[in-house]
């Protein structure tokens, strides 16, 4: 195919054909790209005449791929991006009359932590413009940036996408949580013989606090685990449980609920919290303002820090 044959192509339909790639069901593209299954279908149908190929074999519920499909999937993905990448140059982009639509990725952390503020900031700053917010931890930010389901995330990160971008905003420092009002900080002693609570999107019962303790020669007892931040409040009033969160969750905690935010008694790993973001979008107009504000509102701006306690 030389350039005159590309008059022939609908963009439209390729895009349609690179959505189904990634979620191999009719009615997830058409919920996705906001258009009903019929229109899908027959858009399909005009693929499958573009390419000569079935494309798509229906096994259940859903549509596997053909080996051709593959093979057109693996050339037309970069191709798209960077037809995307050359469009958004072109587009100007003025926070205050936009009525852009931005798809984020946060953990569950940052969205109960840090999120309130930075909406309040962009309903003042764009007004006119959605931000539609994908739950998206360490293990789900690869996948959700490779298919395009988000354009940037926010969270503690693995693996990425071999063309994403990465900042460090903040480092997460471990604050204990409690709501007790018993005088003092709690010792090490103290501190392993409480109940405790474990919040994490998998299930997992043993964290970074089970491993430093271990290092010590000692081990604490995990009562309950929950998958999201939002529920500690309630789950830890009126009891002995206590918690190691995130110290801007801790901090968003006491000020909103009263619960006690107070330094570990023991030295717990730091990890850095991040922002990433497809290279496609690296240089579109507003997903680098929506960057500039999320790195003026979340990233850390002070060198006051919650220091874990030294215990012998």
């Amino acid at each position: 195919m030389n350039r005159n044959d590309l008059r022939r192509a609908d963009i439209n339909l390729l895009v349609v054909f690179e959505t189904m790639m990634h979620e191999r069901n009719v009615t997830r593209v058409s919920e996705k790209l906001f258009l009903g299954q019929p229109t899908i279908s027959a858009a399909l149908a005009r693929l499958r005449l573009m390419f000569d190929d079935p494309l798509f074999i229906r096994a259940g519920r859903f549509m596997e791929p053909t080996s051709r499909a593959e093979e057109i999937f693996s050339n037309l993905s970069p191709a798209l991006d960077g037809i995307a990448a050359a469009l958004s140059r072109c587009q100007a982009f003025d926070p205050a009359t936009s009525d852009a639509t931005f798809y984020i990725g946060l953990s569950d952390d940052v969205e109960y932590a840090l999120l309130p503020d930075l909406l309040h900031r962009l309903r003042i700053e764009a007004p006119g413009t959605t931000l539609v917010v994908r739950r998206a931890d360490q293990w789900q930010m690869c996948q959700l940036l490779a298919c395009g389901e988000i354009t940037l995330g926010i969270s503690h990160t693995l693996e990425l996408p071999a063309n994403a971008r990465r900042k460090v905003l903040r480092p997460i420092r471990p604050m204990l949580l409690r709501a007790d009002s018993l005088a003092g900080e709690l010792s090490l002693d103290e501190f392993c013989r409480r109940p405790h609570a474990v919040v994490s999107s998998m299930g997992h019962v043993i964290d970074d606090s089970d491993r430093a303790l271990s290092l010590a020669g000692r081990q604490r007892r995990v009562v309950l685990t929950v998958p999201q931040f939002s529920a500690l409040p309630r789950l830890l009033a009126g009891s002995d449980m206590i918690a190691i969160v995130p110290d801007y969750v801790a901090q968003a905690m006491a000020m909103a609920t009263g619960l006690r935010a107070e330094a570990a008694p023991l030295l717990l790993p730091e990890h850095e919290l991040t922002m990433v973001w497809r290279g496609t979008s690296h240089n579109d107009p507003g997903e680098r303002w929506l960057r500039s504000r999320c790195c003026a509102f979340l990233a850390e701006v002070s060198d006051s820090r919650p220091q874990a306690r030294r215990v012998a």
